[in-house]
């Protein structure tokens, strides 16, 4: 009896014409296979089927919410294997392997008389295929093949002609495969195919298409669905599974003022999102443009080993011309036609990159094209911005001055914490986290919060106004005194913090200091790199001298310079070029973009400007500075890789080749060594790096 797909099978969400199901599978299902299954059923409208949510999602027509339970459960494991068309899948991956294999096995049996046009009818894809090469290309290695064939065939030495001829093809479909699996690979990043979305109007769930989505649009998301936008929480809590862009194991809980992403995927809970970049301006569908630019891109390193094959088909061709005038044997001829370097010096180096993208990408940085990959590789100097950066780009309170002996630090943060809360903006959100930490903390009742934009907020509290923002705000507008806190306010902005200004009954009740924290493992970043061939790493900024140098005697930076303005960081880098320096620029702001631009490698980070993804080379995926070390220490390994099988090509392919001018090895040794080192160097290419956290 044939096993049935599906084990389990639950209604996890249900609208008119529409149901969500989860499921449960023991056995390994191929998702697309089982998509084209179910979308052939009359009463299926459309089916999209999650592996990483478990889940299916049905449009449907004229059929119950119990048939379509029963349709599911009924489907066996070989009714998905049947029902890939199988003509294409023989046309696909059968006959081109079936053809030259049946005609090896027939041709020691027949008569002498039918073994040649047999063999023609074998081998004359590959012969045309050589004819098409020598008219278009020139001489190239298919042509030489294909003349190893047709000499083969000239000596009636039919055996040789068709297990070479078979071997060809079977390397060819291997090839095939390993580097449709290393362009898969990258595109398993891309954005998923999300049609319908949910969307919150008049307190009303309605599904709308994908399409129609705007900036502005509350977006329900619910158990298993893949969140379509990037946005904003404004209610509910939900765990996410966020590894496709972070490649953070754990899902990761979200509730309001959370950060959603789209590409990621709901696990438990129902969360509602406010829309910010929607359809092609949000990060899955930046992130699949550069994906499918990335497959076509190539390194350096690829082009020189393409040139260097073509290069050593002339050397071959003079070599079997050697043997025939010295031996006049064409059988040691067609050997050394087998023998050539183009494959593995070609396919070989694309699919490492290609691979070590993706590896890249699921480690949490999105790496644009091969020749970037190459570039991060050969850098010996690395420029970092220092906010949002170094420093992790979200506030925390360092201090608070109480300036009304009546009130106590506590008390003041209490009250900033009140009002803050209902508005969505850095400096709030550092007070009212500040707020959740304090354990005598109390919470104020106070009157509606009215928000004046790029000022403040201010509200009642026991009938008296309660004035929170700018000095601007509250002095200029407010007409509240500064007089007797200005020795305060000096000495915090000289170390370069920010601060919130709270009024009460229009006098200064108190200051609010915060920094920017440094990140945790910025240090640790410095140093692995430093042992990853960066020769100097440099910090810009435009804080004051004191707080830069603390932060670089903090990191070991080698150097630094400060109180700079945006053009000043692009002309460093220019300078830094200009000493023959290779020159990676890391940063995340909008006034980083030139200079992102300008080195040789730049690297926004996950949580900077749009522009300045835009100029960057490589994309964080995740706000951890670490990702930086990670794609260093992968690019090296990836050249080496490179350089591993580069080396291994030439010597090993120059081998085969001096023994098959030499006649010690037949055209079929010569092609079954030849094609077995081909194999090889391209599954030692696709294989992952391991990185050492």
């Amino acid at each position: 009896m044939t096993s049935s797909v599906f084990t389990k099978l639950d209604v996890k969400h249900l609208t008119p014409k529409r149901i969500r199901i989860g499921f449960k599978t023991n056995q390994s299902v191929d998702i697309e296979e089982l998509e084209r299954f179910i979308s052939v059923f009359e009463w299926s409208s459309d089916v999209r089927i999650n592996s990483a949510s478990k889940s299916i999602v049905l449009s449907y027509k004229d059929i119950s919410v119990d048939n379509i339970l029963k349709k599911l459960a009924n489907i066996k494991l070989s009714d998905i294997a049947l029902n890939y068309s199988d003509l294409e899948y023989a046309q696909e991956r059968i006959l081109p392997l079936a053809e030259p294999l049946v005609a090896l096995g027939m041709v020691p049996f027949l008569p002498e008389s039918l073994k040649l046009p047999v063999s023609l009818l074998a081998t004359y894809k590959n012969m045309f295929k050589g004819l098409e090469y020598l008219v278009k290309d020139g001489i190239s290695s298919e042509v030489l093949e294909a003349v190893a064939i047709a000499i083969s065939l000239y000596r009636k030495d039919y055996f040789a002609a068709n297990t070479t001829n078979f071997l060809l093809e079977l390397a060819e479909h291997i090839e095939e495969n390993i580097e449709r699996k290393s362009d898969s690979m990258l595109q398993s990043l891309l954005v998923p195919d999300i049609k319908e979305v949910w969307v919150e109007k008049d307190k009303q769930d309605i599904l709308v298409s994908f399409e129609e989505l705007k900036v502005g649009d509350i977006v329900i998301a619910n158990a298993g669905d893949t969140i379509a936008i990037d946005g904003t929480v404004i209610g509910g809590e939900a765990l996410v599974d966020e590894s496709s862009m972070s490649g953070e194991a754990l899902p990761v809980k979200k509730q309001r003022g959370d950060r959603a992403i789209s590409g990621t995927i709901l696990k438990e809970g129902r969360i509602r999102i406010w829309a910010e970049q929607v359809g092609e301006q949000s990060a899955t569908y930046k992130i699949a443009s550069l994906i499918k630019n990335s497959l076509n891109s190539k390194s350096n390193t690829q082009i020189e080993a393409a040139k260097l094959a073509d290069k050593l088909v002339p050397v071959t061709l003079g070599l079997a011309g050697f043997a025939y005038v010295a031996t006049q044997d064409l059988e040691r001829v067609a050997a050394v036609f087998q023998a050539d370097y183009s494959c593995a010096l070609k396919l070989a180096t694309p699919v490492a990159f290609k691979s070590s993208m993706y590896q890249a990408g699921v480690s949490g940085a999105l790496i644009k094209s091969a020749d970037m990959l190459e570039k991060i590789a050969y850098a010996d100097t690395i420029v970092f911005d220092k906010t949002g950066t170094l420093s992790s780009g979200k506030l925390v309170v360092s201090d608070i001055y109480a300036l009304d002996s009546s009130w106590t630090k506590n008390e003041i943060l209490s009250l900033a914490a009140s009002i803050e809360e209902h508005y969505f903006h850095p400096i709030a959100e550092a007070v009212v986290s500040a707020a959740k930490s304090c354990d005598i903390c109390q919470h104020f009742h106070h009157s509606e919060v009215e928000f004046i934009v790029a000022h403040g907020v201010c509200a009642y509290v026991d009938d008296k106004k309660v004035v929170i923002g700018s000095r601007h705000f509250l002095e200029d507008d407010e007409n509240v005194p500064f007089t007797i806190s200005e020795e305060i306010i000096d000495q915090e902005l000289q170390l370069g913090h920010t601060l919130l200004y709270i009024g009460y009954d229009g006098k200064l009740l108190g200051v609010i200091s915060m920094q920017d924290e440094t990140r945790t493992n910025a240090k640790e970043t410095i140093d692995k790199l430093k042992t990853l061939g960066i020769k100097e790493v440099i910090m810009l900024t435009g804080d004051h001298q004191i707080k830069a140098s603390q932060m670089a005697d903090e990191l070991g930076i080698d150097r630094f310079h400060y109180e700079l303005l945006p053009h000043d960081k692009q002309d460093i880098v220019k300078e830094l070029k200009s000493q023959g320096k290779k020159v990676i620029f890391v940063g995340d702001g909008i006034n980083d973009a030139p200079s992102l631009a300008e080195s040789d490698v730049g690297i926004a980070m996950q949580r900077g400007a749009d522009i300045a993804r835009v100029s960057a080379d490589v994309v964080l995926l995740e706000d951890d500075i670490f990702v930086v070390a990670i794609i260093k220490e992968l690019a090296n390994k990836t050249l080496a890789k490179v350089q591993t099988n580069y080396h291994a090509t030439i010597g090993i392919n120059t081998t085969i080749l001096a023994l098959a001018t030499l006649g010690v090895l037949s055209p079929v040794t010569t092609s079954i060594l030849h094609n077995g080192t081909t194999i090889g160097v391209l599954s030692y290419a696709l294989q992952s790096i391991k990185i050492k956290n």
